[in-house]
């Protein structure tokens, strides 16, 4: 089963828990501020995704297997969830809902729609290939290294919480780089399931990003007929990074109604 951590809620409810699932090159521990400030009146489980960080390494990347990853979680946790799934995890979120209806409450859909993308990240595992991990012990050199190829710092900081600098035999990615990068086209595409979750879904877009537009709500509809769509102002696709606070509140309106 998928590492889950899981963040007890300070104050009982019936509310189920709220599961949090990271996009590509991410982890439970991205998730950590958020997770905790949710978990005020629920508990809140984050997921390492397979060949993510704690998690076991699979040589598969599909959304369907992703799907059936989150649904062990969901049914090892009392068999009923609000989800929540941003980007890659978004994609794997609405596939979980799309073929597991009954174990979702209501869906959260972080800046993704249910389309095929034309870009690639797979120069972002070139980056992390080539960055030299030899005789590296410390954050601050790891950066240093990265940026001769990926010069954006919140990047770097991004990629680096998956670098584990204490590992057995030297510093490793807790990334499956191999079949990220075989799967990559799975990844960016969308396999066009079957299904219908009635459920209600919000898609949450920032502002400043493209990945959701118009013209995807004629795919969105006829998929989760009950969502809504909202934009968080001066966010991009790193919606819950560049604005967190406005992040957990618009979850909490939608998700404790």
């Amino acid at each position: 089963m998928l590492t889950t951590i899981r963040h007890p809620a300070l104050t009982a409810s019936a509310l189920p828990p709220l599961l949090i699932v990271h996009g590509l090159y991410g982890s439970a521990r991205n998730w950590n501020v958020i997770a905790k400030r949710m978990s005020e009146q629920r508990d809140v489980l984050a997921v390492d995704m397979r060949n993510h960080g704690e998690s076991p390494w699979f040589p598969t990347h599909s959304y369907p297997d992703m799907a059936a990853d989150l649904a062990e979680v969901i049914r090892a946790h009392g068999g009923l969830a609000d989800v929540m799934g941003h980007s890659m995890g978004g994609k794997a979120s609405m596939m979980l809902a799309l073929t597991e209806p009954a174990l979702l409450r209501r869906l959260v859909v972080a800046d993704i729609a249910p389309v095929a993308y034309d870009h690639d990240q797979t120069q972002y595992i070139t980056a992390m290939r080539a960055m030299d991990l030899t005789h590296l012990s410390t954050r601050a050199e790891a950066d240093r290294r990265l940026a001769a190829t990926v010069p954006e710092a919140p990047l770097r900081a991004f990629f680096l919480q998956s670098l584990d600098l204490k590992a057995e035999g030297g510093p490793r990615w807790r990334l499956n780089l191999d079949v990220l990068q075989a799967e990559m086209p799975k990844i960016v595409g969308w396999p066009a399931p079957q299904g219908q979750f009635n459920g209600p879904t919000l898609f949450l877009a920032g502002s400043e990003s493209t990945y959701i537009r118009p013209e995807y709500r004629a795919r969105i509809r006829p998929l989760f007929p009950n969502a809504r769509f909202a934009k968080l102002p001066g966010a991009g696709h790193w919606l819950h990074a560049d604005k967190p606070r406005e992040f957990e509140q618009t979850l909490r309106i939608f998700l404790d109604t």
